[in-house]
């Protein structure tokens, strides 16, 4: 047999741990076994009607066809409005580029930007796709770690800390996938002093869940906290979780004209532009209100409170109240002590899935040992009866 010598870069990284547990969860549901996903980040509502029509529109409208490479003028108005409406910022159409969902906006940022060489700073917990796409990208991911007791948000002595005469870019991801936490203005302001203090520093902000927010302050990116590093900045988000469009593949990023362009080329040379009629879906859903999402935001508040009320009735389980996001992010170290074959977070979501029929996440996929990741974004009776599974697996 002829043996494959891959590119080195394959061997750099992994496959994602999220779309692989809700593989495993799907194929043994297909195979009969009764399992409880609450591993993949994907709301459980359907796409609102008035963007799924919008799409049927474009279809016989004829919108079939090429677009260009980084999207359609009137969806890059729509996202410049949105910018300039909801964050207060000010983004031309040359400052704006759609992409193939927000993961290969990342993607195509990383290859624009990062080179041999260059550091860029992942606070941790992280959602799992920033250290390999910066791996791919020939970079090297620096972790800043974080604990439960500051609530998984770095501070500006630790950023401060990290940077180094390397350090090319910073990724902060609020509100966060794994925890739902939340950086405050103030906070984030605080951590762009530091920042200010190093003009060598690029910023991505992953504002991918921003509408899914239930503070009592309204959201707030690190760019909205301190417009000096508007020169220096990339805004990052899309339609995927806001409007439960995660298979239309739609994402958009905004920034300094140059980078807005070396992604384009970059973009030109992979996927090209992408799919017409989900740009034409897109555009319905960032120029409508937002009275859906709010709808869907209050049952994720709902769910929220009561899976981590539930969780911390269980004895060795530690899990803090979040503010944003979908997910449940949760200390299971003294379970894993207490359990005779089971030495770490990965070996006790295995057990669970076998055991107990639930599928979750290991916190290491997302850089923090002994915690597991469960997401809410389904609905009260499959966590009722998940809460249940993992009352009696811990008994």
């Amino acid at each position: 047999m002829l043996e494959v010598q891959l590119a080195k870069r394959v061997t750099r990284i992994k496959p994602s741990p999220t779309l692989a547990i809700s593989q495993r969860a799907a194929e043994l549901r297909a195979a009969g076994h009764d399992i409880i996903g609450l591993g993949a980040g994907e709301p459980d509502f359907d796409t609102p009607i008035a963007i799924k029509e919008a799409a049927i529109k474009a279809i016989y409208d004829g919108k079939t066809k090429y677009t260009a490479v980084d999207g359609i003028p009137s969806l890059k108005e729509a996202i410049a409005q949105k910018l300039m409406q909801f964050n207060g910022l000010k983004y031309d159409h040359n400052q704006i580029i759609v992409s193939t969902g927000g993961k290969q906006c990342i993607y195509n940022l990383l290859q624009a930007l990062i080179q041999q060489g260059d550091e860029v700073i992942i606070p941790a917990p992280y959602w799992v796709s920033y250290p390999d796409m910066v791996l791919l990208a020939d970079g090297q991911p620096v972790f800043i770690p974080t604990t439960l007791a500051q609530n998984f948000k770095i501070t500006p002595a630790q950023l401060e800390a990290a940077i180094t005469p390397q350090t090319k870019l910073f990724i902060i991801n609020s509100p966060s996938n794994p925890t739902g936490m939340v950086y405050s203005r103030q906070e984030l302001f605080d951590l762009a002093q530091v920042l200010l203090k190093h003009p060598h520093v690029w910023v991505a902000t992953d504002d991918i869940y921003e509408h899914i927010l239930w503070t009592q302050d309204p959201f707030c990116n690190l760019l909205m906290a301190c417009p000096d590093l508007y020169e220096r900045t990339i805004v990052l988000s899309g339609v995927s979780k806001t409007y439960a469009m995660t298979g239309w593949r739609i994402g958009y990023a905004s920034g300094p004209a140059p980078v807005i362009k070396a992604m384009k080329k970059i973009q030109s040379q992979s996927t090209s532009n992408p799919t017409a009629i989900s740009q034409a879906a897109a555009e319905s859903a960032i120029r409508g209100d937002l009275d859906v999402v709010r709808q869907m935001v209050a049952a994720f508040k709902a769910r929220h409170d009561f899976l981590v009320a539930g969780l911390n009735h269980i004895d060795g389980i530690q899990c803090n109240p979040s503010h944003g996001a979908f997910y449940a992010f949760a200390r299971v170290q003294d379970i894993i002590d207490q359990m005779p074959n089971i030495d770490s977070d990965s070996a006790l979501a295995e057990d669970l899935i076998n055991r107990a029929n639930i599928a979750l996440v290991p916190g290491s996929a997302f850089g923090q040992a002994g915690f597991v990741r469960l997401s809410f974004a389904t609905s009260m009776p499959i966590l009722e009866k998940a809460l249940m599974r993992l009352q009696k697996a811990f008994s």
